[in-house]
């Protein structure tokens, strides 16, 4: 019997989840999804400059774990920008991180994770209290 999935530790969920080629309507588009934690493997990777040893750490994953899940992530990628499918990011087995980033002033705080709006858990992002 296999292992349960270790659930991946996520700092930020895009606000826009939803992508697709201008001029063909939804309705006659295939979608590829992208779970939760592929986005964040990208995002740590490709935006933050992490090695992929920092960046396993930060999602409390192996080194081999983090490359599989970014590997994963960047041919689901290319295959939607190549064949002209939309793309969705949902799903995955993650948990939140508790801190989060200002919309304004781009800070982590702790604080985000009980003043993220109700329903709204593709805004990640929270608004520091400079109280």
């Amino acid at each position: 019997m296999a292992r349960p999935t270790k659930e991946r530790r996520v700092e930020y969920i895009p606000e826009y989840n939803y992508f697709k080629p201008v001029g063909i309507p939804g309705k006659e588009l295939e979608e590829i999804c992208l779970s939760i934690e592929e986005i964040e493997a990208m995002r740590l990777k490709d935006m933050e400059n992490l090695t992929q040893e920092e960046a396993a750490e930060r999602m409390e994953v192996s080194r081999p774990t983090f490359q599989r899940i970014l590997t994963e992530a960047r041919s689901k990628l290319v295959r939607a920008l190549i064949d002209g499918k939309a793309i969705r990011f949902q799903g995955g087995n993650y948990r939140l991180s508790s801190s989060f980033h200002c919309r304004g002033c781009g800070r982590i705080t702790g604080r985000g994770r009980n003043r993220m709006r109700r329903g709204r858990e593709s805004n990640y992002y929270t608004d520091c209290a400079d109280e």
